[in-house]
């Protein structure tokens, strides 16, 4: 029965179903293609991330798509990941790659100036795309592909800012996923000890950064449990693992520390006597990566979006031809609103009705005889719930629910 229903879940199903992604053999595998509707779904969560993060001084940043190899030999990734990666030979004989991961242009980015300690902490948000050469056996849907979109930030900060940026960041995460009705747990994912040729840096350093995230959850008071060996290469990380709604445990948003990278990149700042100062580095991703959280998403909420991120939110039915030009009012005035909508006209209204519940689509209105003559809209949800009240009272319902993001 639990096999049965994870089937009925599954995102590749329902991506097709909500006309969200699609895949093409000539554009190639793990390689997802966005549709009108995808693509505003990954903006609106995007947009999500990005209010909570500026409300807290982030600025958002851009970078190239490739890099000269030196740039991951200096961080320590060309030894790690170089059989991973998309690999490029400019015709001046400088090798280049398709970026995996943001950190190490981030650092180029900090490294432009010097910065007093007045300035501090940088931060900085980017969204965008990486890539890496994912076998094809290991593809599956958005859970597992070659190109992803990391919600991705860095914070360059004195090490007695790491607690107050960590706990800013803990904090967007908790309300990101309560909005979905996710719980959550923690994870420290330290470093293995038995194995020190996976890491950068010394031991010393390690054992400063995971008591310092020790200490924050400890002071937190929350459930934790510790993945030895977990650890990011560069550095140890708080993981946060989501329970979703069939049971199931994901890791989903990650907040590492790293106080490796800077020492690679000599990177610095002013302090108040003067002299320079190492800093340290936090990376942060909220949603981890924006296809593999989507996949997560609708497994969870079985493809019902809320409200606020549903691509259509409102489709208007008229009952026959003679309540067209109602109906098209009846859109106009939502649309006016900012509420996404459109007009179903073909087939008939069993069928009509019948897609949209295929579809999902949080409301679906009706307009008839009695409905054109009482100016009203008679409005069903995806519970079955029935109503019939004046347009405007409808609307003003919506633009509540849509502002606060209701579930």
């Amino acid at each position: 029965m639990a096999e049965e229903k994870e089937q009925a879940r599954d995102h590749k199903q329902l991506g097709r179903e909500l006309d969200l992604f699609t895949f093409s053999d000539l554009v190639g595998s793990g390689l997802p293609l966005w549709t009108p509707r995808g693509t505003l779904v990954r903006n609106l969560l995007d947009e999500y991330v990005w209010e909570m993060r500026q409300a807290r001084g982030y600025e958002k940043v851009d970078i190239p798509h490739i890099t000269k190899k030196e740039l991951y030999e200096t961080s320590g990734h060309w030894d790690k990941f170089k059989d991973d990666l998309f690999r490029i030979t400019s015709r001046d004989g400088h090798e280049f790659a398709l970026k995996p991961m943001n950190c190490p242009h981030h650092t180029q980015i900090y490294a432009r100036k010097p910065w007093s300690y007045r300035e501090m902490p940088q931060r900085y948000a980017n969204s965008t795309m990486c890539y890496r050469d994912e076998q094809t056996g290991e593809l599956n849907g958005l859970s597992r592909v070659r190109a992803f979109t990391q919600d991705d930030a860095h914070v360059f900060c004195r090490e007695p800012q790491i607690k107050e940026e960590f706990l800013k960041i803990w904090d967007i995460i908790e309300e990101f996923y309560e909005a979905f009705g996710f719980s959550l747990k923690i994870r420290l994912s330290f470093h293995d000890p038995k194995q020190p040729e996976k890491y950068l840096g010394d031991k010393h350093k390690w054992q400063i950064a995971e008591e310092t995230l020790r200490a924050m959850t400890e002071e937190r008071n929350v459930e934790i449990s510790e993945g030895i060996g977990e650890a990011a290469f560069y550095g140890p990380k708080l993981d946060f693992m989501a329970t979703d709604s069939l049971g199931r445990e994901w890791q989903v948003a990650t907040i590492q520390l790293d106080m490796n990278m800077p020492d690679r990149f000599d990177l610095t700042c002013v302090n108040e006597k003067g002299e320079r100062e190492r800093i340290v580095m936090i990376h942060a991703a909220i949603m981890g990566s924006i296809e593999r959280f989507m996949a997560v998403l609708l497994e969870h909420l079985e493809g019902m979006l809320p409200l606020w991120l549903a691509p259509l939110q409102v489709v208007v039915l008229p009952v026959s031809e003679k309540h067209q030009v109602y109906a098209e009012e009846v859109v106009r005035g939502l649309r006016e609103a900012g509420i996404r909508s459109e007009i179903s006209a073909d087939d008939s209204l069993g069928k009509r009705i019948r897609q949209l519940k295929l579809e999902m689509v949080p409301y679906y209105i009706v307009v008839g005889d009695s409905e054109m003559q009482a100016q009203t809209v008679t409005i069903e949800n995806r519970s079955g719930q029935k109503k019939t009240e004046a347009l405007q009272v409808f609307i003003e319902k919506l633009k509540r629910d849509i502002a606060s993001r209701a579930a």
